[in-house]
């Protein structure tokens, strides 16, 4: 697969936003994306971070395989992070969400207390592009106030949303890092939709996509697309897709790019399967 090009020049500018930030922030709440917990998780993070109090919130945990996702939430715990798997567009993310950020702040809330301060908890809440940041901030404070989007870069700068007297959180621009050695790692992310598909050949990700979600999910997969088989060659899957849906362009040529859109789109949807591309073994 060809290398993907992926940073663009604005993520600088969101580095040096959240560090001019940080000195009013007591919990990182990060987002990544359950079915892809280690290419959806910026490195840079961990040094940016290093001095704050920190959670995990897998997203999207609806459409990853849920015995994966407790693997990656004990990844977390024995790194000392405090994770959990929600859907940022379900009805107990904010209850999940709410309960971490307590206990990641009680400390710090604890040791004002003392003095005789109601201490104002300021989270920050990061994460890549398109993972829902802001969908998850809109479900906490049960309205619509930080800007979403079913596309990367929706956000371009902070914004605070005052959840209670005690609790305010800030929405932040999604920021990749500058330089991922690991195709199959950059290949993930696209899957997702968290690098823009016009950058890249969508038929050549399909394909891609097919290939490990036939490892992973060979019967779902061929029950989605009944002309799709687990040896089905790789130069030949699209065909198979567009032969199961009909995708024909006149004169009866298939439509393997409409065939690589659909593959993406149901995939993305969890149509497809429950599936998790990585599990924390690999990244260990």
């Amino acid at each position: 697969m060809p290398a993907i090009n992926w940073y663009p020049g604005h993520m600088a500018k969101t580095r040096r936003m959240l560090e001019a930030n940080l000195k009013m922030i007591d919990v990182v709440v990060e987002l990544v994306d359950a079915r892809a917990p280690q290419a959806s998780r910026n490195p840079d993070f961990d040094d940016l971070f290093s001095n704050k109090a920190r959670v995990v919130l897998l997203n999207k945990s609806d459409l990853a395989d849920p015995q994966t996702t407790k693997k990656w939430i004990a990844h977390y715990a024995a790194r000392g992070i405090s994770a959990a798997g929600l859907s940022a567009t379900g009805g107990g993310a904010k209850k999940i969400a709410a309960g971490l950020i307590e206990r990641a702040a009680k400390p710090k809330v604890e040791q004002m207390r003392q003095k005789g301060v109601n201490k104002v908890v300021r989270c920050m809440v990061v994460g890549i592009p398109n993972v829902g940041k802001s969908t998850l901030i809109n479900r906490i404070a049960g309205v619509s106030r930080a800007e979403t989007g079913n596309k990367p870069g929706v956000t371009r700068g902070k914004q605070w949303v005052r959840i209670s007297p005690y609790l305010e959180l800030m929405d932040t621009p999604g920021m990749l890092w500058p330089k991922l050695e690991d195709q199959l790692l950059a290949a993930h992310l696209a899957f997702l939709g968290s690098i823009k598909d016009e950058i890249m050949d969508s038929e050549t990700l399909a394909k891609q996509l097919l290939m490990q979600l036939t490892a992973l999910v060979p019967d779902a997969l061929t029950q989605r697309y009944k002309n799709l088989a687990p040896d089905t060659p790789e130069d030949e899957l699209l065909g198979a897709v567009c032969k199961s849906r009909g995708f024909l362009l006149k004169g009866g040529e298939l439509d393997t790019e409409r065939a690589a859109r659909v593959v993406l789109d149901e995939f993305r949807a969890g149509k497809i399967a429950r599936v998790s591309l990585e599990q924390p073994e690999a990244e260990a």
